[in-house]
């Protein structure tokens, strides 16, 4: 995912001005601030920069802005309608407003999206993360929307072609969603042995062990204590990475190990590179622990003031977060309004409105 590779029919101008700017690393690492921020800092002396409209779309996806999003890659695809970046900012952006309003529309916008991934690897089969997302929503969808494991997993074999350690991530996780852990085990040791330090990796393979199917395969003594094991392994490796910790310290959760959690989150703010992940991170272990609740709230209320990181739920998930504590803690009418903040950044936040109806 390092390399961009613009399409043929781009003119001898716009891959002139382009050349320097290649956003996909940037989006595809997680630094989606950045990515927003450079965009919107071409776009102030250009605003017909297709590439940087997609880019900005991407990144506000990443932040669970869809509506921005939507209208971000609209002005993409009008300047440059077979930009592959802006194919797979649609795709992005119509399955979040999917998975926000969960109706029969959703089924609609679902199979756009999809339409939009198959455009953008045909555009350029040489764009990782398009791969990585179309493997991934094959595996997802239902046979009778056009998922597909055989496709799902060939999907992985391109993405090999680029990257091989990533495209081993994705046969790794294609197979674990399937409910077959074991075979998957030896793609994701594979992937990790290539590639320690690749904080997408990590994650994708704690992520995995800690699912229900895992647990079905090995049970759930044994899940939890595979999940302790390898978080512990795993920490070295990701210790300046906020989403890397943010993995770790939910691996602990999920093994029932509440004070690591907090106590490896906690030790790595001041060092990571993006804080406010890990201050929603030890919001989250407060409000599913009881733990420290007072200092989860401090943290969660900090979050609410800066700037979020994506691929974090959001600032919906910062005031859900606070509304939990707030409800464990007495605090109703704190904890309601709480839960109605939520809802204005995302109306469809489960929840948020579980305990809404709750309180």
């Amino acid at each position: 995912m390092l390399r961009l590779i613009l399409p043929s029919a781009v003119c001898l101008a716009l891959c002139a001005q382009d050349a320097h700017y290649q956003p996909r690393f940037d989006l595809e690492q997680g630094h989606f601030l950045k990515a927003l921020a450079e965009a919107e800092a071409r776009l102030r002396k250009n605003d017909n920069d297709a590439l940087a409209w997609a880019a900005k779309s991407q990144a506000l996806c990443s932040l669970v802005r869809f509506v921005e999003a939507e209208d971000a890659v609209r002005r993409a695809l009008k300047i440059q309608p077979d930009l592959p970046e802006a194919l797979v900012a649609a795709a992005m952006s119509k399955a979040g407003k999917a998975l926000q309003q969960k109706n029969l529309n959703s089924l609609r916008l679902t199979s756009q999206a999809m339409d939009d991934l198959r455009s953008a690897v045909q555009k350029d089969p040489d764009y990782p993360l398009a791969w990585a997302t179309l493997g991934l929503g094959y595996q997802q969808l239902p046979g009778i929307l056009g998922g597909s494991t055989k496709r799902a997993l060939e999907c992985a074999e391109q993405l090999r072609r680029l990257q091989p350690a990533r495209g081993d991530l994705l046969h790794a996780r294609i197979l674990s969603m399937g409910g077959r852990w074991n075979e998957a085990e030896p793609y994701f040791k594979k992937a990790l042995a290539s590639a320690p330090s690749d904080t997408e990796i990590v994650i994708g393979y704690l992520n995995e062990l800690g699912e229900k199917t895992t647990k079905n395969t090995l049970g759930e003594t044994a899940q939890k204590q595979k999940l302790a094991i390898e978080a512990r392994r795993l920490i070295p490796f990701v210790r300046k990475s906020a989403r890397g910790v943010e993995a770790v310290s939910l691996a602990f959760l999920d093994a029932d190990l509440n004070e690591d959690a907090w106590k490896i989150a906690l030790e790595a703010l001041p060092s990571v590179d993006a804080p406010s992940i890990i201050k929603l991170q030890l919001g989250k272990v407060a409000a599913r622990t009881g733990l420290h609740d007072e200092e989860g709230l401090t943290f969660l209320d900090q979050a609410a003031r800066e700037p979020l990181e994506g691929g974090t739920g959001g600032y919906a998930s910062v005031h859900w977060r606070r509304g939990q504590i707030l409800k464990a803690m007495g605090r109703i009418a704190e904890a309601r309004e709480a839960a109605l903040k939520a809802l204005s950044y995302n109306p469809g936040h489960s929840g948020a409105k579980s305990l809404l109806s709750g309180l």
